[in-house]
């Protein structure tokens, strides 16, 4: 079953820094978004330090992180992770779907797996695909599909165990299971000013890479095998 599994998660910040930088169009469009499900106190120019990044017409991807399980020669579990990142999303979703393309080629039935993956990762990368003109792979051609038909190992509907009004972040399920968390530098509140203040990327695929590494050890005490040793976890350029 994991070998089967593509994880992956992304990191996404609002496609300008600031409300003001956007035209009077988009500035409409976006208050005209949040208008219904944010307190009417709350100034546009804060509400887009908020949500903007979280709302794939508004945001863009900055980083997708992707791992998955195999064995070495002492038939070890470990874990391989390869992230790509860029100000150009175009680009990183280029080369994302030819990573995904090479994982289709080898094992037509491997399934994504992530943590809330099915509600935000995977419709946000569908979303930002055809926002920036690019061809939707196969195995992302979902949304006419009825819902037992997408096969993917989100660890956040596993935990729900049918409560479906019930969320549990990524954070606080790691703790539950006494697994180590990736919130050790940032956390997702910090992405964006990360970005656009400190200009650190490279920050943000790291943290974006640990989380990664707690997903694949979730799923690993959700099956009852034994989690990832540090040397049997292995980050590809």
């Amino acid at each position: 079953m994991i070998s089967n599994l593509l994880l992956i998660d992304i990191e996404t910040v609002p496609i300008v820094q600031n409300f003001n930088n956007l035209d009077a169009n988009w500035q409409k469009l976006w208050v005209d978004k949040v208008s219904k499900s944010l307190p009417e106190n709350i100034a546009p120019d804060e509400s887009w330090k908020m949500r903007g990044g979280i709302m794939a017409e508004f945001g863009k991807i900055i980083c997708i992180s992707t791992g998955y399980f195999y064995e070495d020669e002492n038939r070890n579990k470990c874990f391989k992770i390869k992230s790509i990142s860029g100000d150009d999303e175009t680009q990183v979703l280029k080369e994302f779907a030819s990573l995904c393309d090479k994982f289709y080629k080898h094992n037509k039935h491997f399934i994504f797996g992530g943590h809330n993956i099915r509600e935000f990762d995977i419709p946000y990368i569908c979303r930002r695909i055809l926002i920036n003109n690019l061809p939707l792979p196969e195995y992302l051609w979902l949304h006419d599909r009825k819902p037992w038909e997408i096969k993917m190992f989100d660890t956040l509907n596993w935990w729900r165990f049918g409560d479906n009004k019930n969320y549990t972040s990524l954070n606080l399920l790691a703790n539950t299971l006494n697994i180590p968390t990736s919130k050790s530098d940032i956390d997702g509140s910090m992405v964006q000013d990360v970005y656009y203040k400190e200009k650190n990327l490279q920050r943000i695929v790291e943290y974006c890479q640990r989380d990664v590494v707690v997903v694949a050890n979730i799923i690993l005490k959700f099956q009852n095998l034994p989690l990832l040793r540090d040397e049997n976890v292995v980050i590809v350029r």
